[in-house]
Order: structure tokens, then C-alpha cells, then sequence
């Protein structure tokens, strides 16, 4: 009699607008409610973790494991996740594998192509993903892998979504290493993380990995053209970025404040070379590229890619770490940094380039016409 007085007491939907309740969709939906099909309209309170791996699988990732937003290793993210998708309870991470000897390859045409192909098959993925969760009569969000980010944000605060790493880690997909990627215990360092957000438990959660994959080689430190990685640990993010994204970002907007600091033509040239000039068109052109990514490159750990490096490291070292090493490239480093003085001691084969970073707008320069001693 209490449960059944209970249930007359609890107020139903206020009633519709008359207006509202005429149109032809709101009548399909109430009758389908009526007749009990509507049913299907509710979703699990639970999402099966057997059904949700088989998913994203099926969807392209190569692995897979989700995480509660309660985690403590989430709480620096709680507040982002839930302004983009209110009401999120779980967070879904997955990684997608890439071709180890295209990341490799000096030429970076290869090495970015691979970036950005497995980059737009992770976006994919994620998006499936969060379309079949939507047709299974849940709200889910996929962020972006990579670009493009929240730039109104930038500088001034974070730029992305969902920090994709923190999730992963949190989720059981790997563990940060020294070069500050994730490294996979199958797949190593040569993934890319996507994340989806759902507002739904999962019947089982990842658990994180009670070991670290990284071997403590130091190849990475080895490897860093501009010695942002130390062999302590330490990670210097401004010699990385300055560098590495020198065509995103910052790096635009110094190029940016070169042009417009430029008394003409000439003046621009004598700063800013012409293979500088067409790198750049093709970052505008196409999707930017990264300068290095090297401590990714030579990362040997991984069940499915230590066995070459177990077998013969030196052969290991001589066709994997040395033609990066060996590569004469331009490296792009804040004036007076450690960067310049790692750069110039450790490759001195390598040319140097002192850019302001484009953190700050370059000094008021006096007028000259010594064009030689300018720099960008």
C-alpha cells in the first residue's frame, strides 16, 4: 500500500503546451512511449565494459580502457570534462598505433604524414565511438586528438579538452615516460590517445599498470636536439616547444612578428631563409609540422618493439638514433637559454637560430641598414 501510494503521490511531466503537443514529432514520440517501445529511449544505467571494448575496436582503436571521472588521479580534470559534457561520469581511453619506421625517418615529411594520418584515424574513431554510445540513448563528447584546440584560450590557460595522457595513465593504457609521451606495454611510445566522454558508469574500469615500460635507456635524452629532456627526469617544456612547434602556435607568431618587422623584402630574407618561408607555406597549406619528435622515434620500449634492441644495440643505435643525430637541420632556441648552449655544444654540425619564441613581442630595434646582424 506504501509503495503504491508512494507512486501515486510522485508527480508526473508537467503538462505540454497545446501547441507543442499538436506537433505531429511530439505525438510519434508520446505514442511510443505509450505503446512501451519508448523504452529503448532509456539506456542502461551501466554500460557493459565486454560491449564497449568491442566497440571501440571495431571502431579502430588497437587498445582500450575506461576510467571513472571520480578517479584521484582525475581530479585536476573533473572540471574541464564536465564543462564540456555535463553530467560525464566515465571517460573512455583509447589508443591508436603508428607506424614505427615512418616516425623515425629523418625526413620529417614522413615522420609528420604519420603523425597526422594516425591523428585523423584516432579522430575518427573517437567519433564513432561516440556516435554509437549516442544511438545507444547516451550524450557522449569525443575532444580532439591534437589540433585543433580551444585557441582563444591561448596563451593565458590550458588549450585542450581533456588532457589525453592524464587519462590514459589513470585508465590503465600505459605509463608517462622520461621523453613525457605515454608509453604503451605492447605498443610502446608509438601511439597516439584519444579520449571519449560518456555520462554513464561502465561495468569495469582499467586499473593502472603496477610497473613503468620505459627501460631507462636514455635514448630520448640522447636523442633531444635542444636537451629538453635531462637524464634526472627533469623536462624542460619552453626548449620543446620553441623548437618542436616552431610552425604552430608561438613559433607562428614570431614568424608573424618577423614578417611584420620586416622594412621590406630583402630586410625579410636576410632573417628568414627560403626553405624557412616554404616550410612554413606548407604548414599553412596542410597540417603543421613538427621540427623533431625524436625522443618518440628512438623509444624502445614496448613488448612488440624492444626485440631489435634487445638483439643488437648497436645496430639498434647506428639505424635508428644516429641519422637523427647526424641530421643537419636548423634548431630554433630562445636566446641565452640552455637550449642554445646544449645545441651548439652537443651538434655543432646542427645551425642555430635564435628566435624570441613568440612568447613576448621582439624589443624596439633602432633603424639600421645592418641587416646581417638582425635575427627573427
Amino acid at each position: 500500500m506504501t509503495a503504491a501510494r508512494d507512486a501515486e503521490e510522485q508527480p508526473g511531466p508537467p503538462p505540454l503546451p497545446a501547441k507543442l503537443a499538436a506537433h505531429p514529432s511530439v505525438q510519434a514520440v508520446l505514442a511510443r512511449r505509450g505503446s512501451g517501445a519508448g523504452a529503448s529511449d532509456r539506456p542502461p544505467a551501466v554500460i557493459d565494459a565486454a560491449w564497449l571494448r568491442e566497440l571501440c575496436l571495431a571502431a579502430g582503436a588497437d587498445d582500450v580502457a575506461a576510467v571513472s571521472l571520480d578517479h584521484p588521479d582525475l581530479a585536476g580534470e573533473r572540471e574541464h570534462a564536465l564543462s564540456a559534457l555535463p553530467g560525464t561520469r566515465t571517460l573512455i581511453a583509447m589508443a591508436v598505433r603508428m607506424n614505427r619506421d615512418n616516425c623515425r625517418s629523418p625526413a620529417r615529411s614522413v615522420a609528420n604524414q604519420e603523425f597526422h594520418q594516425t591523428d585523423e584515424q584516432a579522430n575518427h574513431t573517437s567519433r564513432s565511438v561516440t556516435q554509437a554510445l549516442q544511438d545507444a540513448g547516451y550524450r557522449a563528447l569525443n575532444p580532439s586528438v591534437g589540433f585543433p584546440q580551444e585557441m582563444d584560450r591561448f596563451p593565458r590557460e590550458r588549450i585542450w579538452v581533456v588532457a589525453h595522457k592524464t587519462v590514459a595513465v589513470a585508465a590503465g593504457l600505459g605509463v608517462m615516460g622520461l621523453h613525457r609521451n605515454v608509453i604503451h606495454p605492447k605498443f610502446g611510445s608509438f601511439v597516439l590517445l584519444v579520449t571519449v566522454l560518456v555520462d554513464a558508469e561502465v561495468s569495469e574500469y582499467g586499473q593502472a599498470l603496477d610497473y613503468n615500460p620505459c627501460i631507462d635507456c636514455k635514448l630520448c635524452v640522447a636523442a633531444c636536439p635542444v636537451g629538453a629532456i635531462a637524464k634526472d627526469g627533469a623536462f624542460d617544456a619552453l626548449a620543446c616547444t620553441t623548437h618542436n612547434y616552431r610552425e604552430f602556435m608561438s613559433g607562428f607568431t614570431d614568424w608573424a612578428q618577423t614578417v611584420a618587422d620586416s622594412e621590406d623584402a630583402a630586410d625579410y630574407r636576410s632573417r628568414v631563409s627560403d626553405s624557412e618561408s616554404a616550410s612554413m607555406w606548407q604548414s599553412l597549406s596542410s597540417p603543421p609540422g613538427y621540427k623533431s619528435g625524436y625522443c618518440l622515434a628512438v623509444c624502445p620500449a614496448g613488448e612488440d618493439i624492444l626485440g631489435p634492441y634487445l638483439d643488437d644495440r648497436k645496430t639498434f643505435m647506428d639505424t635508428v638514433l644516429r641519422p637523427l643525430q647526424n641530421k643537419k637541420e636548423t634548431l630554433y632556441v630562445l636566446p641565452g637559454s640552455h637550449a642554445q648552449e646544449y645545441a651548439q655544444r652537443r651538434f655543432p654540425h646542427k645551425p642555430v637560430k635564435e628566435v624570441t619564441g613568440g612568447w613576448h613581442p621582439p624589443a624596439k630595434r633602432a633603424a639600421s641598414t645592418d641587416r646581417e646582424t638582425r635575427t627573427s
